[in-house]
């Protein structure tokens, strides 16, 4: 099936390869080269997939991946010359599906495209009627989440792993387990993005971030949503600003 992908590299040479690469397994690619035009061109050609490298001129990639979250699901497959694991989890934190590091060999590079374009849009939930678990929230539907009745904003990412745990409240998930089911079966995601996750969604959600009561880590093992009952949200509380 025939893609169209945006591919945002103020490195012209390296752009032209990814071009080629793309058009040579039959889809339509656009290079642009500073991160304006990066978001100038996902509002106008509204791509199937976001080639995004971190070092661009004007807004940077982790600038720009920042403010598509908030604005569309579209899958972002992050470039990025810095190695350590703190740069690279910053981008899978702003909501990055996934990130290579320079130097990359164009094939893993069209490897986890593929796997990216194959991949359905939004969060994987295991069913689409409202959850609710304590004072959670989830709509799969809507794409929202509440906590005792006020909205709670999150990364596609943080959705769906949250949505998978609220669907089977008390159930143990392995790290790969969540990650298949949020990010579809591919090798080349680390399961360390799930504790990234986990852990963004906590300070979120927990009133003590550090000793959670909701998102329990099963050590040895995984993560769980605790199963206790669903908690309206008082009058008083929704009214308190």
């Amino acid at each position: 099936m025939c893609s169209h992908v945006l591919i945002a590299e103020d490195d012209r040479k390296q752009s032209a390869v990814i071009r080629q690469y793309l058009e040579h397994a039959g889809h339509t690619a656009t290079e642009v080269h500073s991160g304006y035009a990066a978001l100038e061109e996902v509002r106008r050609l509204r791509p199937d997939l976001l080639v995004l490298d971190v070092m661009l001129p004007g807004l940077d990639g982790l600038q720009v991946c920042r403010i598509l979250r908030h604005e569309t699901d579209l899958p972002v497959l992050m470039l990025t010359a810095r190695s350590t694991e703190e740069d690279l989890l910053r981008g899978l934190d702003l909501g990055a599906d996934d990130y290579m590091t320079k130097p990359y060999s164009p094939r893993e590079l069209m490897a986890r495209i593929r796997t990216l374009l194959r991949r359905p849009r939004g969060p994987a939930a295991p069913d689409t009627h409202v959850l609710r678990v304590g004072p959670l929230v989830v709509d799969p539907v809507r794409h929202e989440v509440l906590l005792e009745g006020r909205p709670v904003s999150c990364t596609p990412g943080e959705f769906g792993l949250l949505a998978v745990l609220a669907g089977q409240p008390g159930r143990v998930f392995t790290r790969r387990q969540l990650l298949d089911l949020t990010k579809g079966t591919d090798r080349y995601i680390s399961a360390r993005v799930i504790d990234v996750h986990m852990g963004n969604l906590r300070k979120k959600i927990e009133a003590d971030p550090g000793r959670p009561k909701l998102l329990m880590t099963v050590y040895g093992v995984g993560y769980k949503l605790a199963d206790i009952p669903f908690r309206a949200a008082r009058e008083d509380d929704r009214a308190t600003p």
